[in-house]
Parts: structure tokens; sequence; C-alpha cells
């Protein structure tokens, strides 16, 4: 199982990988970053990403979407918090911005943050990819 430091080794393996990071999206703060920063200031990037991260998963009309048996409890644990939602796609003209959610055994309030460049990157290889590696990640 791989912590964070191999998360964002095996993250920027993937065609077009430009930059990632593993951010706590409650606080905004970077638990680790590697790659180029799309702003240059991965700080502020991570900054960034906390707010798009707490927008989607702080909105309810997210959240309704569950309907059937476990509706109420979408990853099968009442107690533990988490976010109905798997991961946020900004596309932009240069690049994709994939923040995937990471399921923690504390208050999942951590996302990874992967930047692929638009020519070289594989949109759909990359979710699958980033969404197996956050299933993995180890947090201490």
């Amino acid at each position: 199982m791989p912590g964070i430091d191999e998360c964002l080794l095996e993250v920027m393996r993937l065609p077009g990988a430009r930059g990632a990071a593993v951010v706590d999206w409650t606080s905004g703060l970077a638990l680790g970053t590697i790659g180029e920063s799309p702003n240059g200031d991965h700080e502020a990037t991570a900054a960034e990403t906390a707010e798009v991260a707490r927008m989607a998963a702080e909105q309810p009309a997210f959240a309704a979407e569950a309907t059937g048996p476990s509706a109420a409890e979408p990853y099968g644990a009442a107690d533990r918090p988490s976010s109905p939602v798997e991961d946020v796609i900004v596309t932009t003209r240069a690049g994709y911005h994939i923040l995937r959610f990471v399921e923690t055994t504390f208050d999942s309030s951590v996302v990874v943050h992967l930047w692929l460049d638009r020519a070289e990157g594989n949109l759909a290889l990359a979710r699958i990819r980033l969404g197996e590696t956050a299933e993995r990640l180890v947090l201490a």
C-alpha cells in the first residue's frame, strides 16, 4: 500500500502528467506535491484545489443522486463521514485537472489532484488509474 510519496510518483507515470498533489481539502494544505504547478506555486494551487473540492463535496445536489437501499449509506459505513462525490474533472484549453476524493479511516478530507497535459494525456485512463491509486493510498 503506497504512502503519499509513492502515490504521487505512481500518478506522474501516467501519459501527459504535469503535476500532482495530495491535498487536505478542509485546510487547503498540500500534504505532498510533485512535478509542476499550474500557477507556479504548489501551496496556492493546493488552496485553490481545496476550494473546488469543498464546493463539490458540500453541495446537497450531488448527494441527492444516490437512490435505493444504500442511499443512506453510499459507502456502507454510516459512522464514517464521506463525500458521495468520487472525483471532479475541470477541463481547460491546455489540460485536465482531476480531483479524486480519497476514502480514509479518519475524516475523509483528502483529494489527489492530477494535472494532465491535454495533448498528451488520456483522461479516461488517468481517471481510472487515479481511482485505483487513491484506493490504495495509506495516510499515516
